[in-house]
């Protein structure tokens, strides 16, 4: 059984089961709606819920942990493994998950498949590629790779003159297109063809005779280099055409990169032309090349594709898998850069004497053109009063995380804005810092609303970067940052990513046009609410940087309980030299423990006792440990001090024997054993006593075993001593 099958949304009834179910081998997938007439009623988003990237992933992590239970049910043989590749979801909670195969470790051309399963986890239906197990001889070819690659050279017919180079290779795989699967070696042959000089094709060749299996030409992904004003030399995605290369990306949507030919504002396509050559090298890193700005803005917009497509799942800026065109070189002597939404493009000047005339074409600036896209397909905030200083805020905030995400060397991560255009006084915005540059508002004032958005837009970016890195001193990305606050409060940060991450479902799901800095904060709280759970940190530490901007209150600290005023004062003791348990609800993730595994979750396909996360143990089905464990606790010293936590067990096993355990450990001593048959239908709280370890300093750990057979999750929540 696959690890961790019972993590499977498509079996999530199944651990209560004992199994997957197994109602139909044939196409099954989900019927649509019909109307009156018995016609198909039309299904929004093609009938699919949508996804952010982590529910996507996790999904398909998910249907992973299941593989090896659900290639059994379809009969598939001992030597094959199946790898989850994607998981579609029905607006009645309906899955399709797609896998590719392996065999013995080989990659199967001709093997993937769809499973289709119900809401309530039992498989519907499957789609085959290849019917039935895989069956060969043996895992040993005849052959050697250079026979294959010599063999592929003579059978290549898509293109001229083939030939194999030191990027080409033969990868041994089972061709199993037919109805008969072989040994077969997969190469790739370069010659001339319809693509250019440097056309590619993939030949299988036989592993045993060398015979020709297959051929077919290779989509033409081009790889070019460009030199950049302010990214440096970095590799940029083009199209090769018959006669040479264009600046237009296919792998984000198709994005062309256009010369403006220093039209005019008024109308910057004017002298628009492409960017073509001969050779695929583009820029000469500085302005003298007209390229240049060029390799910058394409650089710049892949990256942000890159980041909105890992991170929310969000294809291009209307998420339809298209991309904007981008005009450089609009004008002259134009300190700006924008996006228009009626022509659905981005717009890059050369800058001014102000910045010694460097084009607007960096990292984050491109960034922040294109989230005004993203913006305008979500929220579309009004482009004026609050509303259009939260607008720039969003462009300014996935705009440093775009730097962020890129990683480049020569343009390293930080919040300010603007930083590589040579501006006097070295950005032209900064979010730890707003009113650094003379003019933006780092807290909220009732005449907000009437500041130009550039400026208001100060609010918003303060309030993200103490989201996110909460307040202090501190250097990133080589520059100096420092968060301080409105209400001189202190406190931590929740990280970039969950910040962001609440940003962007507050824009996408709760903000309006019309949402102002109050609006936001509601927006947000929700989105933290949503994303982590109501009395989560996180949550709560969105609130208090809201208030550190003045926009509303702190929310009561979820973590600090009211003491009763009857509570006795305690007497005071030397502590021990350790910390206290932290994190003992893993509302904080994964913060302050150690995993062997991804444990700590906040899956919906189990339930926290409390709160959204919990630690998930075993569940593999297979021979497996996991371990959870904290060091530096501090036991008190008086009193009987316990350990308590809440566990909830299920397992596919029967009986009282204890085939998977749990055992709970101080120190490498186990002080108590849990197993499948304390199977429980809820979570129940268990205690163990500590007074053995009564102020000193141990490690606790989680352990957990399971056997070859039948899975046992356990689950584990609200951990304390006291």
């Amino acid at each position: 059984m696959n690890r961790k099958n019972a993590l499977a949304a498509g079996v999530a009834a199944a651990l209560a089961l004992g199994s997957v179910t197994m109602l139909a081998t044939q196409s099954t997938a989900a019927p649509r709606p019909t109307a009156a007439d018995g016609s198909s009623v039309a299904q929004p988003g093609a009938g699919f819920k949508a996804m952010t990237a982590d529910a996507r992933g996790e999904a398909i992590r998910t249907a992973g942990r299941n593989a090896a239970a659900t290639a059994r049910e379809l009969g598939l043989g001992p030597d094959e493994r199946l790898v989850a590749k994607d998981v579609l979801i029905d607006a009645d909670g309906a899955r399709h998950v797609r896998y590719d195969r392996t065999y013995r470790g080989l990659p199967v051309i001709g093997g993937d498949l769809v499973v289709h399963l119900a809401g309530n986890g039992t498989i519907t239906g499957s789609d085959l590629a290849h019917q039935g197990a895989i069956r060969i001889a043996g895992t040993t070819p005849k052959l050697t790779a250079a026979d294959a690659s010599a063999k592929a050279v003579k059978h290549a017919r898509h293109v001229k003159k083939a030939k194999t180079g030191s990027k080409d290779s033969s990868t041994l795989v089972v061709y199993a297109v037919g109805k008969i699967p072989v040994l077969a070696y997969r190469s790739t042959v370069t010659g001339e063809g319809d693509t250019g000089p440097t056309s590619r094709e993939a030949v299988i060749v036989d592993a045993t005779s060398g015979a020709a299996l297959d051929q077919y030409e290779l989509h033409q992904s081009v790889t070019g280099t460009g030199n950049g004003v302010t990214v440096g030399q970095v590799s940029i995605e083009t199209t090769q055409t018959g006669s040479g290369y264009t600046l237009t990306d296919p792998a984000h949507g198709g994005t062309i990169i256009y010369d403006s030919y220093n039209s005019p504002q008024s109308n910057p396509k004017q002298n628009a032309r492409a960017f073509t050559k001969t050779t695929n090298s583009w820029g000469n890193g500085t302005s003298s090349s007209r390229e240049s700005a060029a390799v910058d803005a394409s650089y710049g917009l892949a990256k942000t594709w890159d980041y909105y497509k890992d991170s929310f799942n969000r294809s291009g800026i209307r998420n339809d898998g298209r991309g904007a065109p981008a005009y450089v070189h609009m004008d002259t002597n134009v300190l700006n850069a924008f996006y228009d939404d009626d022509c659905f493009c981005m717009f890059f000047g050369d800058g001014s004497s102000q910045n010694s005339n460097t084009p607007v074409t960096a990292l984050d600036v491109a960034g922040h053109e294109m989230s005004h896209g993203v913006t305008s397909a979500t929220a579309n905030l009004n482009y004026s009063g609050e509303s259009g200083g939260l607008n720039e805020a969003t462009s300014d905030i996935f705009g440093t995380m775009v730097e962020f995400y890129a990683g480049n060397a020569g343009d390293p991560g930080d919040y300010y804005i603007g930083e590589k255009l040579n501006m006097s006084g070295g950005f032209m915005r900064r979010m730890d810092n707003p009113a650094a540059d003379g003019n933006s508002l780092s807290c909220w004032t009732s005449s907000a609303g009437s500041v130009d958005v550039h400026y208001s837009s100060g609010i918003g970016n303060h309030f993200f970067y103490l989201a996110a890195e909460g307040t202090g001193a501190k250097t990133i990305g080589g520059r100096s940052h420092n968060g301080t606050t409105c209400n001189n409060d202190t406190f931590a940060g929740i990280g970039k990513d969950k910040a962001a991450a609440v940003w962007y479902r507050a824009l996408s799901t709760y903000m309006t046009s019309t949402t102002n800095y109050a609006g936001a904060r509601t927006a947000t709280l929700q989105a933290a609410a949503d994303l982590y759970g109501t009395g989560s940190q996180e949550r709560y530490l969105v609130s208090k940087a809201w208030a550190a901007v003045s926009v509303g209150t702190a929310l009561p600290d979820p973590g600090t309980p009211t003491p009763s005023p009857s509570t006795p004062t305690p007497s005071p003791t030397t502590p021990p030299s350790g910390n206290a348990l932290t994190n003992g609800g893993f509302e904080q993730g994964t913060s302050g423990w150690t995993q062997s595994d991804n444990i700590i979750t906040n899956s919906s396909l189990q339930a926290a006792r409390d709160g959204s996360w919990y630690a998930w143990m075993m569940g593999y089905g297979a021979d497996a440990v996991e371990s959870l464990s904290q060091s530096n606790i501090a036991v008190p010293s008086t009193g009987t001090p316990k350990l308590t936590f809440w566990l909830k067990v299920s397992t596919q096993e029967s009986g009282s024997t204890a085939y998977d355990t749990l055992g709970v450990k101080v120190d490498g001593t186990t002080l108590a054993t849990y197993s499948n048959a304390d199977a429980s239908s809820g979570y129940v709280q268990k205690t163990v006593d500590l007074s053995a370890h009564k102020g000193q300093t141990v490690k606790l750990e989680f352990a957990g075993t399971e056997d070859t057979y039948l899975s046992t999750v356990f689950l584990v929540d609200q951990i304390a001593i006291g």
